[in-house]
């Protein structure tokens, strides 16, 4: 029997004003925690496991098109290898952060490295696909270790290095796919593809290691029960909204199936939404992501997804079209994995950039500026697709503007919320993110199917796909910066700056 009645007090157990501030000022450093070592320790293992979860989302995209033969399965069913990651990691995140408030993050971030380690493993041992999708969905449920590490960084951090740790874990999203291309190409160009499952499992292992014995405590959790309800009601909402999303071009958008789902998710969630208002205890408090400074960087977190993943579309298949294509450069995957791989580590290296801006003109400036840089990343590509050289320059200076915006919205949405609702509140400021890059996948794929040709037998998209792809996800870029600047100021940071 679900259980309704939990301590009242809990919602007031922390005010707002003693959250992370504009300026990374928060209460003492790792409150609570009866394990201690040097905070830079803390951010290096919490950054190396949200990088390692990132990288199975790129895991499989070298052994993609052989995964009907490597499974013995249809096309169509093994598409489901990289939608299960997908879906399974939507729901895991908001519900994962929720669970660190209760619990306490560092409990989370173990059950998300053993995940990590049992799906890594399981895929490792599969030949045919259920036991792949099992795995697959476990690797997904282990990208919750990003947002309960980003929250738990104001707990485990001095003030002088909140801002940089959490712009630094916020990047590993991007580190993680960008080293995941070409390291997982080599890997599956060089042995078995089993080998990528198995140094993922190696490398899973090495993070609950570190979690399990080296990473502090942290605060503890405020108690209660989870919204059991609540956490079904969004899950299934989720998986039918973003299954119609994705596989909507595949269907149909008009097709009973795509249909029946999308509705069908948008009803439930709209009842879950209800049902959360009269909850005492919810999974997600909906009054608080109600309030004006965390709904707008949330609408704004879903214009920035749509803008990250476009890039990381298109780039990599315009350098691996043949050059016959007339716009294809004819690289070998492995090779456009390399050229994009500057990328992501520019956002690694952007970090402290973005947390000095941060502090000196605030991070709803700073995510508006991120948002310009990438719409500039965009421009350059529309201009620049004759040379693999210059598409990574433009990959390059996207990627800057999204390290710069993804430092700023966990820095917003930190300095809304009451620090007992930290986690709640990242996870689903993640959910936001990952449905953008899932709907622009979904736009991407209805544009180059819409502007394809056939050649030789083969349908192909035409130049003109990629340049609209890179025109609407510029547009989304701008979008998201006009709304940030829209974004209020909290009241100290309003007055500092009059």
């Amino acid at each position: 029997m679900l259980h309704t009645c939990s301590r009242p007090q809990r919602r007031k157990a922390v005010p707002v004003t003693s959250t992370v501030s504009t300026t990374g000022e928060h209460s003492a450093a790792g409150a609570g925690s009866s394990r201690r070592n040097h905070p830079l320790v803390t951010v290096v293992i919490l950054c190396f496991g949200g990088m390692v979860a990132a990288l199975m989302q790129s895991l499989v995209i070298p052994i993609q098109p052989e995964l009907p033969q490597l499974l013995n399965t249809s096309q169509a069913n093994a598409s489901w290898v990289i939608t299960a990651t997908l879906l399974a990691a939507a729901v895991a995140m908001p519900i994962g952060g929720r669970l660190a408030d209760m619990i306490g993050k560092r409990r989370v971030l173990v059950l998300s490295a053993a995940l990590l380690v049992a799906g890594s493993l399981a895929c490792a041992l599969s030949d045919g696909l259920v036991l792949m999708l099992v795995g697959r969905m476990l690797q997904g449920l282990a990208m919750a270790f990003i947002p309960v590490g980003i929250s738990m960084m104001r707990e485990v951090t001095p003030p002088s290095m909140t801002a940089t740790a959490v712009a630094a874990m916020s990047a590993t999203l991007g580190v993680g796919g960008a080293i995941g291309l070409p390291l997982s190409a080599w890997i599956a160009q060089t042995y078995d593809w089993h080998m990528l499952f198995w140094v993922s499992t190696v490398l899973a292992a090495l993070i609950l290691a570190a979690v399990l014995f080296v990473l502090p405590d942290g605060a503890p959790g405020v108690g209660g029960r989870i919204d059991v309800v609540g956490s079904i009601g969004l899950a299934v909402g989720l998986v039918a909204t973003l299954v119609a999303v994705t596989k909507g071009n595949d269907w149909g958008w008009a097709s009973g199936s795509t249909l029946g789902l999308l509705v069908g998710g948008l009803v439930v969630l709209l009842a879950w939404g209800f049902y959360e208002l009269r909850h005492r205890d919810p999974l997600v408090d909906l009054r608080t992501s109600a309030r004006p400074r965390v709904l707008i960087t949330n609408i704004a977190t879903v214009t920035i997804g749509f803008g990250m993943m476009a890039m990381m579309l298109c780039v990599p298949q315009i350098m691996e079209f043949p050059t016959a294509t007339g716009f294809g450069l004819g690289k070998s995957m492995l090779e456009a994995g390399l050229w994009m791989m500057p990328g992501g580590i520019m956002m690694m290296i952007f970090a402290p950039v973005s947390s000095i801006l941060i502090r000196r003109i605030g991070p709803s400036v700073t995510l508006a500026i991120g948002a310009f840089v990438v719409a500039a990343g965009y421009v350059l590509a529309y201009l620049l697709m004759d040379a693999a050289w210059k598409l990574s320059i433009a990959s390059i200076v996207g990627t800057v503007g999204v390290a710069i915006a993804y430092a700023a919205m966990p820095t917003i949405i930190m300095s809304a919320v009451p620090q007992n609702e930290t986690g709640a509140a990242i996870g689903l400021n993640a959910l936001m993110r990952s449905l953008g890059t899932t709907i622009c996948s979904a736009v991407a794929a209805a544009i180059i199917s819409a502007k394809s040709v056939t050649v030789a037998g083969h349908v192909i998209p035409t130049a003109g796909a990629f340049e609209t792809i890179f025109v609407v996800a510029a547009a989304a870029a701008i979008v998201a910066a006009v709304i940030a600047l829209l974004i209020p100021k909290p009241k100290a940071e309003a007055d500092t700056q009059a």
